[in-house]
């Protein structure tokens, strides 16, 4: 298995939720001299997507060259049709990856902003409120929605301006020329410095040259694992694969805690309880985070690994989307990870395994029954992508 490229002399900044993402992202786009990279997979008509679209215009009025990438299947089609003709009035270029789903199921869930080649924003926050649920119109939740953003200054800032901005280029048409064009354009910008220490590296998942990056550097956090593992996600149905470095670092007396979100989608819940009689069986802790919706994708691995990213771990994130995270090598930044995760779990329900042992037999067989489809359903719209 090929490492991940780490580089030095970077400053990450966790930031929880949209309460602490949005002004810092706002502010970071009210700053920007000549350059804006933004991506998101919602980008919601309400009113915290009004403050960043104001903000992008406001950016692109002053000159600054700004493009927006936004996924047709989150956002959604008419909000797509009436972002658009705002932004691109206001002199932004905006583009819809995979519009009307001509790609088959191909979803590009990342969050990405990077301004000026100065700063970046990477994780799971997406462009919505955090007080208003994802799929459901005006149905308020009962607390913010729980999830994190790293912002990024330093050297791995040019890694994640390079993939942004070769996203951009996938999605176009453009020719050779303009390509070329946009290149030299990257060159000439100067390359950002930090004195911060952490190390950190930049992963993506797609479906050409990086089609398993994402999971393969989760496998080998959880092949070194010594002493524990924290792993927060909204929707638990990893593959064989992970699954059993799970049960493996448990197995090694690692101590294995999971906090899955519950409550959102029904046959998603019924997935994930299917897994729950061999992850207690294998000594993994699983606690259940019922505070408000979850939409965090985070871990810690020890005292010195950490993760921040839109890949859930599921089969959708792990095999079938666009994503992109950033792991972190550093003691400080994964030590202040793990409070946010243990203050999670302190808010969670834990599930007993003698509780569980209980369940009806009707019960376990919907469980069952939605893991087969679950199955189904993957096999389904992961042809042409393996």
């Amino acid at each position: 298995m090929r490492n991940l490229t780490f580089v030095d002399n970077n400053e990450i900044t966790l930031l929880e939720s949209g309460v602490a993402f949005f002004p810092a992202l706002i502010a970071a786009l009210d700053a920007a001299k000549y350059e804006v990279l933004f991506e998101t997979y919602i980008f919601a008509e309400d009113e915290t997507g009004e403050r960043v679209r104001d903000a992008l215009i406001r950016a692109a009025r002053r000159g600054v060259k700004v493009r927006v990438l936004v996924d047709w299947f989150g956002t959604g089609h008419r909000c797509c049709g009436r972002l658009g003709p705002e932004l691109t009035a206001a002199g932004v270029q905006y583009r819809v990856f995979n519009p009307l789903c001509k790609r088959g199921i191909a979803r590009s869930h990342r969050k990405i902003a990077v301004i000026d080649r100065d700063v970046a924003f990477v994780g799971g926050i997406n462009t919505n409120d955090d007080w208003l649920c994802d799929h459901a119109d005006g149905h308020r939740l009962p607390a913010p929605r729980w999830d994190f953003t790293v912002r990024v200054r330093g050297p791995l800032v040019a890694q994640i301006h390079h993939e942004a901005a070769g996203q951009w280029m996938r999605t176009g048409r453009l020719r050779l020329r303009k390509r070329l064009q946009l290149f030299r354009e990257m060159r000439k910008q100067p390359l950002p410095s930090c004195e911060s220490p952490a190390r950190a590296a930049f992963v993506v998942r797609d479906n050409l040259r990086n089609r398993a990056t994402i999971q393969k550097a989760y496998l080998q956090a959880l092949g070194h694992a010594r002493d524990s593992v924290l792993l927060a996600t909204p929707y638990f149905a990893p593959g064989r694969k992970f699954r059993k470095a799970l049960a493996h670092a448990a197995r090694r007396g690692v101590k294995v805690t999971l906090l899955i979100g519950v409550g959102e989608f029904r046959i998603q819940d019924a997935v994930a309880h299917s897994f729950y009689p061999k992850l207690l069986a294998d000594g993994i802790r699983v606690v259940e985070y019922r505070k408000t919706q979850l939409h965090a994708k985070v871990a810690v691995v020890d005292d010195d690994w950490a993760t921040v990213g839109s890949s859930n771990c599921d089969g959708l994130s792990l095999f079938v989307n666009q994503e992109a995270n950033v792991v972190v090598n550093d003691p400080a930044f994964a030590a202040t990870l793990r409070r946010h995760i243990e203050r999670g779990i302190a808010d969670g329900v834990e599930v007993c395994p003698q509780e569980f042992a209980h369940t009806g037999w009707l019960q376990r067989a919907s469980y069952g029954a939605a893991y087969m489809l679950y199955k189904l359903v993957m096999r389904v719209v992961t042809i042409g992508y393996t």
